[in-house]
């Protein structure tokens, strides 16, 4: 199996953590009941640190499809390489990074990690945009 695949499959399980940990929060602050609940109401702003990780999972969501079709297509067209994987495992590893930096209000790391995953996907996509 592609090493690729597996990345796309850990960066699911990233995923489930980044929503996990979202609502985690999200119903330590505002109860059980909204939880199970429909979710209709308005609802006061969420305290910093929940807030930091729907902010967090929010970003994940918008970038975890690009790296899916990165991940996938390089499998698929027959462009897997040492630099895929490579750039597929610096995505994820900056990924990991950003969340907790994110969580604990860490600006300019932050940014650091998300730039650093961003070179990570060119890595993966390039073999799709330049071979």
């Amino acid at each position: 199996m592609p090493v690729e695949l597996k990345i796309a499959a850990l960066g699911a399980v990233l995923l489930l953590v980044h929503i996990f940990a979202a609502v985690h929060l999200k119903t330590r602050q505002y109860g059980t009941k909204w939880n199970m609940g429909a979710r209709d109401e308005a609802q006061p702003p969420l305290n910093p640190v929940a807030g930091r990780l729907a902010r967090a999972q929010a970003n994940f969501q918008e970038t975890f499809p690009i790296a899916v079709v990165a991940l996938l297509g390089v499998v698929i067209a027959g462009r897997t390489s040492a630099w895929t994987a490579i750039g597929g495992w610096v995505w994820l590893g900056a990924r990991l990074i950003y969340l907790p930096l994110y969580a604990f209000g860490v600006p300019g790391w932050r940014t650091l990690a998300f730039a650093v995953s961003l070179t990570g996907l060119a890595l993966v996509l390039s073999p799709l945009l330049f071979g």
